[in-house]
Protein backbone atom coordinates (compact mmCIF):
# COMPACT_ATOMS: atom_id res chain seq x y z
CA UNK A 1 0.00 0.00 0.00
CA UNK A 2 0.99 3.64 -0.37
CA UNK A 3 0.56 6.27 2.36
CA UNK A 4 -0.20 9.86 1.43
CA UNK A 5 1.55 12.06 4.00
CA UNK A 6 0.20 15.61 4.01
CA UNK A 7 2.62 18.21 5.36
CA UNK A 8 5.41 15.67 4.88
CA UNK A 9 8.11 18.31 4.30
CA UNK A 10 7.44 19.97 7.65
CA UNK A 11 9.39 19.51 10.87
CA UNK A 12 7.25 16.65 12.19
CA UNK A 13 6.24 15.44 8.73
CA UNK A 14 9.81 14.88 7.55
CA UNK A 15 10.50 12.75 10.62
CA UNK A 16 7.38 10.69 9.95
CA UNK A 17 8.42 10.21 6.31
CA UNK A 18 11.88 9.14 7.46
CA UNK A 19 10.50 6.62 9.95
CA UNK A 20 7.99 5.14 7.52
CA UNK A 21 10.30 4.87 4.50
CA UNK A 22 13.02 3.47 6.75
CA UNK A 23 10.60 0.71 7.74
CA UNK A 24 9.85 -0.11 4.11
CA UNK A 25 6.53 1.75 3.74
CA UNK A 26 5.71 3.38 0.40
CA UNK A 27 4.82 7.06 0.72
CA UNK A 28 3.96 10.10 -1.35
CA UNK A 29 4.21 13.59 0.17
CA UNK A 30 1.79 16.48 -0.36
CA UNK A 31 3.00 19.84 0.92
CA UNK A 32 2.25 23.46 0.02
CA UNK A 33 5.70 24.49 1.34
CA UNK A 34 4.32 27.36 3.38
CA UNK A 35 6.57 26.05 6.15
CA UNK A 36 7.87 22.78 4.72
CA UNK A 37 11.39 22.38 3.32
CA UNK A 38 12.01 20.10 0.33
CA UNK A 39 15.58 19.39 1.42
CA UNK A 40 14.30 17.62 4.54
CA UNK A 41 13.15 14.74 2.33
CA UNK A 42 15.48 12.08 0.98
CA UNK A 43 16.01 11.83 -2.78
CA UNK A 44 13.55 9.43 -4.30
CA UNK A 45 10.63 10.35 -2.05
CA UNK A 46 7.81 11.47 -4.39
CA UNK A 47 6.65 14.99 -3.53
CA UNK A 48 3.77 17.02 -4.92
CA UNK A 49 3.31 20.72 -4.20
CA UNK A 50 -0.30 21.42 -3.34
CA UNK A 51 -2.98 21.96 -0.72
CA UNK A 52 -5.32 19.50 0.98
CA UNK A 53 -8.10 21.87 -0.07
CA UNK A 54 -7.38 21.16 -3.76
CA UNK A 55 -9.69 18.28 -4.65
CA UNK A 56 -8.19 17.92 -8.12
CA UNK A 57 -4.66 17.43 -6.82
CA UNK A 58 -5.88 14.97 -4.19
CA UNK A 59 -7.81 12.87 -6.71
CA UNK A 60 -4.85 12.75 -9.05
CA UNK A 61 -2.49 11.73 -6.23
CA UNK A 62 -4.78 8.96 -4.99
CA UNK A 63 -5.11 7.47 -8.48
CA UNK A 64 -1.52 7.85 -9.71
CA UNK A 65 0.06 6.55 -6.52
CA UNK A 66 -2.67 4.03 -5.60
CA UNK A 67 -3.07 5.59 -2.16
CA UNK A 68 -4.79 3.37 0.39
CA UNK A 69 -3.81 5.19 3.59
CA UNK A 70 -3.43 8.82 4.70
CA UNK A 71 -1.29 10.39 7.44
CA UNK A 72 -2.69 13.90 7.82
CA UNK A 73 -0.18 16.33 9.34
CA UNK A 74 -0.80 19.52 7.35
CA UNK A 75 -2.37 22.23 9.52
CA UNK A 76 -1.85 25.65 11.05
CA UNK A 77 -0.72 25.14 14.63
CA UNK A 78 0.03 28.41 16.42
CA UNK A 79 -2.27 29.04 19.38
CA UNK A 80 -1.85 32.81 19.46
CA UNK A 81 -2.26 33.15 15.72
CA UNK A 82 -5.46 31.09 15.89
CA UNK A 83 -6.94 33.60 18.34
CA UNK A 84 -6.17 36.42 15.91
CA UNK A 85 -7.25 34.50 12.78
CA UNK A 86 -9.93 31.98 13.78
CA UNK A 87 -11.61 32.01 10.38
CA UNK A 88 -8.35 31.00 8.68
CA UNK A 89 -7.82 28.18 11.15
CA UNK A 90 -11.33 26.78 10.76
CA UNK A 91 -11.26 27.19 6.97
CA UNK A 92 -7.91 25.45 6.49
CA UNK A 93 -7.73 23.00 9.40
CA UNK A 94 -11.34 21.81 9.30
CA UNK A 95 -12.34 22.71 5.75
CA UNK A 96 -9.17 21.21 4.28
CA UNK A 97 -9.67 18.05 6.32
CA UNK A 98 -13.23 17.78 5.02
CA UNK A 99 -12.03 17.89 1.41
CA UNK A 100 -9.29 15.38 2.16
CA UNK A 101 -11.71 12.93 3.80
CA UNK A 102 -14.25 13.29 0.99
CA UNK A 103 -11.59 12.53 -1.61
CA UNK A 104 -10.15 9.66 0.44
CA UNK A 105 -13.56 8.05 0.87
CA UNK A 106 -14.32 8.32 -2.85
CA UNK A 107 -10.91 6.86 -3.73
CA UNK A 108 -11.46 3.85 -1.48
CA UNK A 109 -8.82 4.79 1.12
CA UNK A 110 -9.20 2.43 4.09
CA UNK A 111 -6.76 3.85 6.65
CA UNK A 112 -6.57 7.39 8.06
CA UNK A 113 -4.13 8.64 10.73
CA UNK A 114 -4.86 12.13 12.09
CA UNK A 115 -2.39 14.48 13.75
CA UNK A 116 -4.17 15.91 16.79
CA UNK A 117 -2.91 17.77 19.85
CA UNK A 118 -3.00 17.94 23.62
CA UNK A 119 -4.56 21.37 23.02
CA UNK A 120 -7.92 19.56 22.81
CA UNK A 121 -7.83 19.15 26.59
CA UNK A 122 -7.53 22.81 27.47
CA UNK A 123 -6.52 23.36 31.09
CA UNK A 124 -7.55 20.27 33.07
CA UNK A 125 -6.80 20.18 36.79
CA UNK A 126 -5.34 16.66 36.86
CA UNK A 127 -1.95 15.14 37.61
CA UNK A 128 -1.87 13.04 34.44
CA UNK A 129 -4.03 13.67 31.38
CA UNK A 130 -5.59 10.46 30.11
CA UNK A 131 -7.55 9.98 26.91
CA UNK A 132 -10.69 10.01 29.08
CA UNK A 133 -9.96 13.49 30.48
CA UNK A 134 -12.77 15.80 29.28
CA UNK A 135 -11.86 17.93 26.28
CA UNK A 136 -12.29 21.70 26.73
CA UNK A 137 -9.97 23.48 24.26
CA UNK A 138 -9.09 27.09 25.05
CA UNK A 139 -8.13 28.33 21.58
CA UNK A 140 -9.46 28.11 18.04
CA UNK A 141 -6.45 25.92 17.25
CA UNK A 142 -7.47 23.40 19.91
CA UNK A 143 -11.07 23.60 18.76
CA UNK A 144 -10.11 22.77 15.17
CA UNK A 145 -8.14 19.75 16.34
CA UNK A 146 -11.06 18.45 18.40
CA UNK A 147 -13.49 19.10 15.55
CA UNK A 148 -11.03 17.30 13.27
CA UNK A 149 -11.11 14.24 15.52
CA UNK A 150 -14.92 14.22 15.44
CA UNK A 151 -14.89 14.50 11.66
CA UNK A 152 -12.31 11.74 11.20
CA UNK A 153 -14.22 9.34 13.45
CA UNK A 154 -17.57 10.09 11.79
CA UNK A 155 -16.14 9.62 8.30
CA UNK A 156 -14.46 6.42 9.41
CA UNK A 157 -17.71 4.96 10.69
CA UNK A 158 -19.66 6.03 7.62
CA UNK A 159 -17.15 4.85 5.01
CA UNK A 160 -15.48 1.85 6.64
CA UNK A 161 -12.14 3.62 7.21
CA UNK A 162 -9.97 2.50 10.09
CA UNK A 163 -8.84 5.64 11.92
CA UNK A 164 -6.40 6.75 14.59
CA UNK A 165 -6.02 10.17 16.23
CA UNK A 166 -2.72 10.92 17.95
CA UNK A 167 -2.74 13.72 20.54
CA UNK A 168 0.78 15.18 20.64
CA UNK A 169 2.19 16.81 23.72
CA UNK A 170 5.23 19.15 23.42
CA UNK A 171 7.41 18.07 20.49
CA UNK A 172 11.14 18.82 20.52
CA UNK A 173 14.53 17.66 19.22
CA UNK A 174 15.65 16.33 15.86
CA UNK A 175 16.73 12.94 14.51
CA UNK A 176 19.31 14.75 12.35
CA UNK A 177 20.35 18.43 12.35
CA UNK A 178 18.97 18.80 8.82
CA UNK A 179 15.49 17.89 10.06
CA UNK A 180 15.43 20.36 12.96
CA UNK A 181 12.63 22.80 13.64
CA UNK A 182 13.47 26.07 11.89
CA UNK A 183 10.65 28.07 13.47
CA UNK A 184 10.81 30.06 16.70
CA UNK A 185 7.43 29.15 18.12
CA UNK A 186 8.18 26.41 20.66
CA UNK A 187 9.95 26.88 23.98
CA UNK A 188 13.36 25.35 23.17
CA UNK A 189 14.01 27.28 19.93
CA UNK A 190 12.60 30.37 21.64
CA UNK A 191 15.30 30.07 24.32
CA UNK A 192 17.97 29.41 21.68
CA UNK A 193 16.85 32.53 19.83
CA UNK A 194 17.14 34.68 22.93
CA UNK A 195 20.59 33.35 23.80
CA UNK A 196 22.01 33.80 20.30
CA UNK A 197 20.78 37.39 20.34
CA UNK A 198 22.64 37.81 23.66
CA UNK A 199 19.40 38.14 25.61
CA UNK A 200 18.26 36.32 28.71
CA UNK A 201 15.63 33.59 28.37
CA UNK A 202 12.12 34.53 29.45
CA UNK A 203 9.82 32.74 31.87
CA UNK A 204 6.15 33.67 31.62
CA UNK A 205 4.95 33.39 35.19
CA UNK A 206 6.84 31.96 38.18
CA UNK A 207 3.99 31.90 40.68
CA UNK A 208 2.15 28.77 39.55
CA UNK A 209 1.23 26.06 42.11
CA UNK A 210 4.20 23.89 41.09
CA UNK A 211 7.43 23.02 42.98
CA UNK A 212 9.47 25.85 41.39
CA UNK A 213 6.55 28.11 40.44
CA UNK A 214 6.87 27.59 36.67
CA UNK A 215 4.65 25.60 34.32
CA UNK A 216 5.27 21.88 33.93
CA UNK A 217 5.05 20.21 30.53
CA UNK A 218 5.51 16.79 28.94
CA UNK A 219 8.15 16.85 26.17
CA UNK A 220 8.36 14.19 23.46
CA UNK A 221 11.28 13.73 21.07
CA UNK A 222 10.13 14.16 17.48
CA UNK A 223 11.81 10.88 16.50
CA UNK A 224 9.78 9.07 19.18
CA UNK A 225 6.68 10.78 17.82
CA UNK A 226 7.55 9.56 14.32
CA UNK A 227 7.97 6.02 15.65
CA UNK A 228 4.50 6.30 17.21
CA UNK A 229 3.08 7.19 13.78
CA UNK A 230 4.73 4.14 12.27
CA UNK A 231 3.31 1.95 15.03
CA UNK A 232 -0.18 3.43 14.53
CA UNK A 233 0.02 2.93 10.76
CA UNK A 234 1.03 -0.68 11.29
CA UNK A 235 -1.89 -1.13 13.70
CA UNK A 236 -4.34 0.21 11.14
CA UNK A 237 -3.02 -2.11 8.42
CA UNK A 238 -2.71 -5.24 10.53
CA UNK A 239 -5.17 -8.08 10.18
CA UNK A 240 -7.65 -7.79 13.03
CA UNK A 241 -6.85 -4.09 13.47
CA UNK A 242 -10.40 -3.43 14.62
CA UNK A 243 -9.95 -5.92 17.43
CA UNK A 244 -6.52 -4.45 18.27
CA UNK A 245 -8.07 -1.10 19.07
CA UNK A 246 -10.19 -2.87 21.67
CA UNK A 247 -7.02 -3.57 23.64
CA UNK A 248 -7.14 -2.86 27.40
CA UNK A 249 -7.77 0.84 27.92
CA UNK A 250 -8.53 1.53 24.25
CA UNK A 251 -12.22 2.20 24.81
CA UNK A 252 -13.04 5.36 26.66
CA UNK A 253 -15.45 8.24 26.97
CA UNK A 254 -16.61 10.46 24.13
CA UNK A 255 -13.21 12.15 24.25
CA UNK A 256 -11.40 8.97 23.22
CA UNK A 257 -13.73 6.33 21.84
CA UNK A 258 -12.85 2.91 20.57
CA UNK A 259 -15.77 2.79 18.12
CA UNK A 260 -16.47 -0.02 15.66
CA UNK A 261 -19.13 0.24 13.00
CA UNK A 262 -21.03 -2.60 11.42
CA UNK A 263 -18.28 -2.91 8.81
CA UNK A 264 -15.66 -3.52 11.50
CA UNK A 265 -13.77 -0.26 10.99
CA UNK A 266 -11.50 0.50 13.95
CA UNK A 267 -11.04 3.78 15.75
CA UNK A 268 -8.43 4.61 18.37
CA UNK A 269 -7.35 7.88 20.04
CA UNK A 270 -4.07 8.06 21.92
CA UNK A 271 -1.89 10.49 23.84
CA UNK A 272 1.69 10.66 22.58
CA UNK A 273 3.98 11.82 25.38
CA UNK A 274 6.54 10.54 27.87
CA UNK A 275 4.36 10.70 30.97
CA UNK A 276 6.98 12.81 32.75
CA UNK A 277 6.81 16.49 33.59
CA UNK A 278 9.60 19.06 33.25
CA UNK A 279 9.23 22.61 34.50
CA UNK A 280 10.11 25.61 32.37
CA UNK A 281 12.83 26.56 34.83
CA UNK A 282 14.31 23.04 34.70
CA UNK A 283 14.24 23.10 30.91
CA UNK A 284 15.99 26.48 30.70
CA UNK A 285 18.63 25.22 33.13
CA UNK A 286 19.23 22.21 30.89
CA UNK A 287 19.51 24.46 27.84
CA UNK A 288 22.14 26.44 29.74
CA UNK A 289 24.14 23.26 30.41
CA UNK A 290 24.00 22.21 26.76
CA UNK A 291 24.81 25.63 25.26
CA UNK A 292 27.18 26.82 27.96
CA UNK A 293 25.11 29.97 28.51
CA UNK A 294 23.81 29.77 32.06
CA UNK A 295 22.59 33.33 32.50
CA UNK A 296 19.48 33.52 34.70
CA UNK A 297 16.09 33.82 33.06
CA UNK A 298 13.96 36.95 33.25
CA UNK A 299 10.54 36.41 34.80
CA UNK A 300 7.67 38.16 33.04
CA UNK A 301 3.90 38.14 33.50
CA UNK A 302 1.87 35.00 32.93
CA UNK A 303 0.47 34.39 29.47
CA UNK A 304 -3.30 33.95 29.30
CA UNK A 305 -4.43 30.34 29.12
CA UNK A 306 -1.21 28.65 30.25
CA UNK A 307 -2.00 25.59 32.38
CA UNK A 308 0.16 25.05 35.49
CA UNK A 309 0.68 21.41 34.53
CA UNK A 310 0.06 19.37 31.37
CA UNK A 311 1.53 15.88 31.46
CA UNK A 312 0.30 12.88 29.50
CA UNK A 313 -0.59 9.45 30.65
CA UNK A 314 1.23 7.36 28.05
CA UNK A 315 -0.12 4.03 29.25
CA UNK A 316 -2.77 3.56 26.59
CA UNK A 317 -0.30 4.09 23.74
CA UNK A 318 1.93 1.44 25.28
CA UNK A 319 -0.96 -1.02 25.52
CA UNK A 320 -2.46 -0.39 22.09
CA UNK A 321 0.65 0.32 19.99
CA UNK A 322 3.35 -1.49 21.95
CA UNK A 323 5.21 1.83 21.81
CA UNK A 324 6.96 3.92 24.44
CA UNK A 325 9.17 6.99 24.15
CA UNK A 326 12.85 6.12 24.60
CA UNK A 327 14.61 9.49 24.30
CA UNK A 328 15.03 11.87 27.21
CA UNK A 329 14.84 15.64 27.52
CA UNK A 330 18.61 16.14 27.41
CA UNK A 331 18.74 14.33 24.07
CA UNK A 332 15.94 16.60 22.82
CA UNK A 333 17.84 19.75 23.80
CA UNK A 334 21.20 18.54 22.51
CA UNK A 335 19.81 17.44 19.14
CA UNK A 336 17.76 20.64 18.81
CA UNK A 337 20.88 22.73 19.53
CA UNK A 338 22.86 20.92 16.81
CA UNK A 339 20.03 21.67 14.41
CA UNK A 340 19.87 25.30 15.51
CA UNK A 341 23.59 25.78 14.86
CA UNK A 342 23.27 24.20 11.40
CA UNK A 343 20.36 26.44 10.39
CA UNK A 344 21.80 29.58 12.02
CA UNK A 345 25.43 29.73 10.81
CA UNK A 346 27.65 31.66 13.18
CA UNK A 347 25.16 31.44 16.05
CA UNK A 348 26.58 30.99 19.52
CA UNK A 349 25.23 31.25 23.02
CA UNK A 350 26.68 33.76 25.39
Amino acid sequence: MTWLITGGAGYIGAHVVRAMTGAGERVVVLDDFSSGVRERLAPGVPVVRGSVADEGVLKRLCVEHEVSGVVHLAAHKQVGESVEQPLRYYRDNVGGLTTLLETAATAGVTRFLFSSSAAVYGNPDVNLITEDTPCAPMSPYGETKLAGEWLVRAAGRAHGIRTACLRYFNVAGAAEPELADTGVFNVIPMVFDRLTRDEAPRIFGADYPTPDGTCIRDYIHVADLADAHLAAARLLTAEGAADASRAPGATGSEGAPGVHGADGAGDVTLNIGRGEGVSVRELISLVGEVTGDTRPAVVEARRPGDAPRAVASAQRAAEVLGWRATRGVREMVESAWRGWLLHHPGATAG
